[in-house]
């Protein structure tokens, strides 16, 4: 997965992505700004910008190769049976359309429904994510919620066909700590319910513990570890995955009580696309490296029980 720049160069921005999801699992996608998680979004829903492409690979929905679904087929395909759930509510919802009409609109694009049929569709949806308000935030315009209140109206619309996919890119961002658990809560016990699947993309660590299944992370657009969420956070192999949980302050700590601590920092800067390192793209920034590091890219290790590291370390 390239972008084509201006001066007419490219930049690599994903490359050697290959994992799989069940049927209703949760796979949550971590990493910091940079390393190519809202391009995987894109990427998988085929809605990248003018200047991005996919060079090789495939991506297998119910059977087809998503690559090569011609661009009608893909817009039955987008919102139906994969849908997404947006970074920013405030920018993925119409700011002089009632929230009911936004979630009519989904329902009406893929489902033959009319009339009242359609209305009470929009209103069991709604009231799947607002059980004690559903009629006000139905005739409520997007500035007239909250920003937990907005995340729960995407998750509507996201939900409202039923699909067989949910791609979430970061969309508890925006919000405070106890809005994110509450969002995340309820997406949650609708995903069991509904049996989806579902692509959970994060810069944050702590959000994804007991929530997803497994934990891919990302960096520099190649897969660093991944596995099931126990041993990727609690027992990290890769020197990246450790920097990343290393940089959050401890939730439980009676010795440090109202002391100020200063916390961990990975040092140097992501490389973004086209890394300069023909070996390892972490290799500048691990503290860990070792000579064969920046000669070459590092092969995949399994360390255990559905958990694989890109390291060179990871195996010794």
């Amino acid at each position: 997965m390239s972008y084509d720049a201006t001066d007419g160069s490219r930049a690599e921005v994903l490359a050697g992505l290959n994992f799989s999801l069940g049927a209703g699992e949760t796979i949550g996608v971590l990493g910091e700004s940079g390393s190519g998680k809202s391009t995987l979004a894109a990427a998988l829903l085929g809605i990248l910008p003018s200047n991005g492409r996919v060079t090789a690979g495939r991506i297998c929905f119910e059977g087809q190769d998503l690559l090569k679904t011609e661009a009608r087929a893909m817009e039955k395909i987008r919102g139906a049976r994969i849908a997404l759930i947006s970074q920013e509510p405030s920018q993925a919802l119409h700011p002089v359309m009632r929230v009911g009409a936004q979630v009519r609109d989904v329902i009406a694009a893929h489902q033959r429904l009319h009339g009242r049929q359609l209305r009470e569709r929009v209103q069991q949806v709604l009231s799947a994510v607002f059980p004690s308000d559903t009629e006000r935030i139905s005739t409520s315009y997007p500035h007239q919620l909250s920003g937990g209140q907005r995340a729960r109206v995407l998750i509507a619309q996201a939900l409202a066909c039923e699909p067989a996919l949910i791609v979430a890119d970061e969309p508890t961002a925006s919000l405070d700590a106890e809005t994110q658990q509450e969002i995340t809560s309820l997406f949650r016990d609708l995903q069991q319910r509904m049996q989806l699947s579902a692509i959970w993309i994060t810069h944050h660590p702590a959000l994804l513990a007991g929530f997803v299944d497994r934990v891919m992370v990302l960096y520099a657009g190649r897969v660093a570890e991944i596995g099931p969420t126990e041993n990727v956070l609690c027992a990290p192999r890769h020197p990246y995955t450790q920097g990343l949980l290393q940089c959050l302050p401890p939730l439980f700590d009676e010795n440090r009580a109202g002391r100020k601590m200063k916390l961990a920092v990975i040092s140097g800067e992501s490389p973004g696309g086209n890394p300069d390192s023909s070996g390892c793209v972490f290799e500048p920034r691990c503290a860990e490296r070792v000579e064969v590091c920046a000669k070459r890219e590092p092969e995949v290790v399994r360390v255990g029980n559905a958990h694989e590291v890109s390291c060179f370390k990871a195996g010794s």
